[in-house]
């Protein structure tokens, strides 16, 4: 089978993102390390530009789009960073932006989007669904390029560059454990490691409360959730997409899932003990370590994915233990 995105695109989009911002940092962690026994790095996506991993595949995807002509509208339907490494992209590349969020989405991650100058619509309900439909109906005018992260055909060779970085940053890394959302990311870190090193093995962390894409590998079919309930907005995903079920299911070598209280839990130490700050998404990863849900051998890299957390989450996570 053919591993999308090819290591030839990721090495592209590599050499495209560092025009625009430095590689990220990958630290060891103390104090994680003596706490699971194992050595522990993490992948600071933090650091990027509106704090998330997803500027990477936004950036690419927007720039590889705009090669095929111009554009008059970029529009995306998100819960938070998505739609701000959209409004990101766009400004730096000159095209209008307009982004769907659900009613009453992270305050944090809406005020990143209206900064960066995209008009916000709001729609339905408090998941994606409804913003997704409603960004559906408005592609449909002329000019107007949907850059979906779920489905965009270019976007996951975007965060591919960030497997490529860990295994130059540490090249014997024994597995890399990766937050799953809507999957891009797990599927680009995932298609470069697996082509640059076999043996390093990819854990996804799905949270509890919304699972979809967990029960989906596990079944080797969509199998959807009638909710996706979870603090961890970045990883609230109910309704997977077909091609990106058979991707994940040949790419990844185990998915685990996390509750509530382990992300509050995983948030309190990243920030307490490594001086990290994390959103519930981003801290999956460090969840997951606590959890022992998977075998990852001795040299681990859990990917930071993003650190816009809403104040009332944070004081959770902080009173948390």
């Amino acid at each position: 089978m053919r591993i999308r995105p090819e290591l030839a695109s990721i090495r592209k989009a590599q050499e495209f993102l560092a025009k625009h911002f430095a590689v990220t940092r990958l630290i060891g962690a103390p104090s994680l390390s003596d706490l699971a026994g194992k050595r522990v790095h993490l992948k600071l996506e933090v650091e990027l530009p509106t704090g998330s991993f997803k500027v990477r595949g936004a950036l690419w995807a927007l720039a590889t789009r705009l090669k095929k002509g111009c554009l008059e509208e970029v529009i995306a339907s998100s819960t938070g960073n998505h739609g701000a490494a959209v409004a990101y992209a766009a400004k730096l590349l000159g095209v209008k932006a307009r982004i769907f969020l659900p009613a009453g989405c992270n305050p944090v991650k809406r005020g990143r989007i209206a900064a960066l100058g995209a008009q916000i619509v709001e729609s339905g309900g408090a998941d994606l669904a409804a913003a997704f439909e409603s960004a559906s109906e408005y592609a449909a005018r002329p000019g107007v390029y949907f850059l979906n992260d779920a489905t965009d055909a270019d976007l996951p060779a975007g965060p591919g560059t960030i497997g490529c970085e860990i295994l130059e940053q540490l090249p014997d890394v024994d597995a890399i454990v990766v937050p799953m959302g809507d999957t891009a990311l797990i599927r680009g870190i995932a298609a470069a490691a697996k082509q640059l090193a076999p043996r390093v093995k990819i854990v996804g962390v799905q949270a509890e409360r919304a699972p979809a894409y967990y029960k989906s590998w596990k079944e080797d079919r969509v199998v959807g959730t009638e909710t996706c309930d979870t603090i961890a907005d970045g990883l609230a995903t109910r309704t997977p997409d077909a091609a990106n079920v058979r991707d994940v299911k040949s790419l990844v070598d185990d998915v685990v899932l996390v509750g509530e209280e382990q992300m509050l839990r995983a948030i309190e130490i990243l920030l307490v003990e490594e001086h990290v700050l994390a959103e519930p998404a981003g801290a999956a990863s460090m969840a997951a370590l606590l959890a022992n849900g998977a075998e990852f051998g001795a040299n681990v890299v859990l990917v930071v994915s993003g650190a816009n957390i809403s104040r009332d989450v944070l004081r959770r996570a902080v009173g948390a233990a």
